[in-house]
């Protein structure tokens, strides 16, 4: 396999990756790399770095140093091709709250030029339990109900690559089951994540690979199902200063 081959085989591929603000280092030298359709769940306290992260991985920050390459193009480069290959669920949904649910989808997928997409935004509103509602502004919903429009939506455009940044915000034990489905492939075709989480249970449970973000760091990497626990909570502990 030639060294083009091995870029396109690789979802994420971050090499170096810093974001600075002023003197304040919030990435640090991050390094890590997902295949298509690999999940990889990121653990850290509050200000560990994980917004920034996916931040950076969705272009919305560019990177202070360092090289960002999704579905093999450059972030920096090639910043809107990236955005069409990712969905984005953030802490905050960013929802447009006077429209509803269903426009939502329409007006995100349009941007896009998404095909078929009043029954894609159906099929999907229909999929995360909130069809019923679809009509109803997104100011009317209850926080939950809005966190799984936030999942339609990322989805509305068919991503190669989803980052999920706590998307459990806001969601009952059934809708967690249901965010499982879709982050595992259970529901929908299975494509490459990044989800950011407090919950190591939830993290061992949803992905392929667990990492440790401390101070902006990559700490610890293991592949769950050969996951050393205590050397995860060791790490997690040292360099966060905190407790899972």
């Amino acid at each position: 396999m030639g060294d083009s081959d091995s870029v396109a085989s690789l979802a994420v591929e971050a090499l170096g990756l810093a974001k600075n603000y002023g003197p304040q280092v919030a990435l640090d030298q991050v390094e890590l790399s997902l295949g298509e359709n690999e999940r990889l769940a990121v653990l850290g306290p509050n200000g560990s770095g994980k917004t920034t992260l996916i931040s950076v991985l969705s272009t919305a920050m560019r990177p202070s140093a360092g090289s960002l390459r999704i579905m093999g193009y450059d972030s920096t480069d090639a910043p809107n091709d990236v955005r069409r290959h990712i969905g984005v669920v953030a802490h905050r949904t960013y929802l447009y709250e006077e429209l509803s649910a269903r426009e939502n989808l329409i007006f995100y997928g349009r941007l896009f030029g998404t095909s078929d997409l009043a029954v894609r935004a159906d099929m999907l509103l229909d999929l995360v339990d909130i069809y019923a509602r679809r009509h109803d502004q997104v100011g009317s919903l209850s926080r939950g109900m809005q966190q799984r429009v936030a999942l339609a939506r990322a989805l509305v455009h068919d991503p190669a690559v989803l980052l999920l940044d706590e998307p459990d915000t806001g969601l009952d034990q059934e809708h967690l089951d249901l965010l499982a489905s879709l982050v595992t492939g259970s529901k929908i075709p299975p494509r490459a994540v990044i989800l950011t989480t407090h919950n190591l249970e939830r993290a061992l449970d949803l992905c392929h690979r667990v990492a440790v973000l401390a101070q902006g760091r990559l700490a610890y990497q293991a592949d769950s199902a050969s996951l050393d626990r205590t050397a995860l909570l060791d790490a997690y502990r040292r360099l966060a200063g905190a407790a899972l």
